[in-house]
């Protein structure tokens, strides 16, 4: 229990701190202290329930298991490593006059009140706190996105809000679907929308209604378990795999359209998620380990890379493809950094990604083989599209001089020395975690 007020509490505090004093010099090291803490808090619940189990507590609000506890310490952990990296990149902002002190507050209070409402979506036990959570995280990430108040930012936070309501709309409506059909067995006070008590008479709920809310719902790995207790089919796994295919193959033939560089992983982002997506649908210990393996490094890659990114922008002064190039020889460190986030999220062995997607790729050939071609070839096409455009980037001619001042690139090879580990050893404490967590995913 002091782990959990410990996780939610210190981010809030740290916002409320940080709206009042977040333009001040010694703001960003609150930032990163706060995040610190976080991370540490979360350490020690994930300690708690390898030793004791999954976690009830004040009156069945938290659960925490070993699936979602394993994405408390992962958020927590990247949380932690993204407030080292704006500590000087925000620096470098306001003194070049791109924000102002009242947006720097903005910046840093939004910073944790965002970590706040994502381990609130993790840690809750109720289905409606989740949506509130979601809601929550999509308002503050707007805010964060409009930040700069240019055209193309607040053009960016308006499709994000637009895109992300429509969302959120689809996922109260799920929601409201699910206690439907919930409340004809639990009854009005039986904790309706408690996991922990739908997930007890899953078999008692109304399929039809239930497979319509699936739809809808936003915490798919949850629902999914819910589902396939109603149902006794392969519903709620058609579908994940089906719309993580569609997700993998769509954004991977998008991804060489792209001349903006966060656009570009952006994109890179999606295919996987539906690469985890369609390893989550096909379910079983293997499928569900790799896809638990690969959100791993997916999460660490792709911010070590958004973190050689955005330096790269920053110093070129602009995001788009074709006026960033030779890195290597402006920064070494951010053109190594990008080099090797980019080789490491195009599954290139001996990086965790190639462990992760070898997984994937083995367990559909053996259970989904009609699957595997498009797979094949979609990491293909994103693997030439990607390599393309960004080895012109890291080793092409540049006429701009070498860049006087050290970038804050730590975060960046401390992710990718994690994500080199998990490619080549796993460690039997972090294997046995997994291997929990799909157990109860199914």
């Amino acid at each position: 229990m002091t782990e959990i007020v410990a996780i939610l509490g210190l981010p809030l505090a740290g916002a409320l701190a940080l709206a009042l004093v977040g333009e001040r010099r010694f703001a960003p090291v609150i930032n990163v202290g706060v995040s610190l803490l976080t991370w540490l808090a979360s350490i020690a619940l994930t300690a708690r329930v390898i030793i004791d189990g999954s976690i009830l507590a004040l009156g069945k609000l938290f659960f925490v298991d070993p699936f979602n506890v394993f994405l408390v310490a992962l958020t927590a952990f990247v949380g932690f490593t993204t407030a080292i990296f704006s500590r000087p990149y925000m620096r470098i902002e306001r003194e070049h006059g791109r924000v102002t002190a009242a947006r720097l507050r903005l910046y840093h209070s939004m910073y944790q009140l965002f970590n706040f409402t994502m381990l609130l979506a993790l840690l809750t036990n109720n289905m409606g706190i989740l949506w509130v959570a979601l809601e929550a995280a999509t308002l503050t990430t707007v805010l964060l996105v409009s930040l700069y108040r240019t055209p193309a930012s607040l053009e960016a936070a308006w499709k994000y809000f637009i895109l992300c309501g429509v969302g959120i709309a689809q996922a109260l409506f799920g929601t409201i679907l699910l206690y439907f059909a919930a409340e004809k067995v639990l009854g009005v006070e039986g904790g309706a929308l408690l996991w922990t008590e739908l997930n007890s008479v899953k078999s008692q709920l109304e399929p039809t209604v239930l497979s319509l809310a699936f739809v809808f719902l936003y915490a798919v790995i949850r629902s999914k378990v819910l589902v396939e207790g109603a149902l006794q089919t392969s519903f709620a796994k058609g579908l994940l795999m089906g719309f993580g295919l569609l997700s993998v193959v769509v954004a991977a033939f998008l991804l060489s359209r792209q001349r903006d560089i966060k656009r570009l992983f952006a994109y890179s982002s999606i295919e996987h998620m539906g690469i985890i997506t369609f390893a989550f649908g096909m379910g079983g210990p293997i499928a569900n380990f790799a896809g638990l393996l690969h959100m791993t490094v997916h999460s660490l890659t792709k911010s070590a890379i958004f973190f050689a990114a955005g330096h790269a922008a920053q110093k070129a002064g602009t995001q788009m493809m074709d006026g960033i190039r030779g890195l290597v020889t402006v920064s070494p460190l951010i053109g190594w950094g990008l080099a090797l986030g980019s080789l490491a999220i195009l599954g290139m062995p001996p990086f965790g990604v190639f462990a992760s997607e070898f997984l994937i790729l083995t367990s559909a050939m053996r259970e989904q083989p009609w699957a595997t071609p498009l797979l094949l070839l979609a990491l293909g096409v994103a693997f030439a599209a990607v390599f393309s455009k960004v080895q012109p980037m890291v080793f092409g001619e540049t006429s701009v001089a070498r860049l006087p001042q050290r970038p804050a690139m730590t975060p960046v090879f401390v992710h990718m020395a994690i994500v080199l580990m998990l490619g080549l050893w796993i460690p039997p404490f972090l294997a046995d975690w997994y291997r929990q967590a799909a157990k109860l995913i199914g």
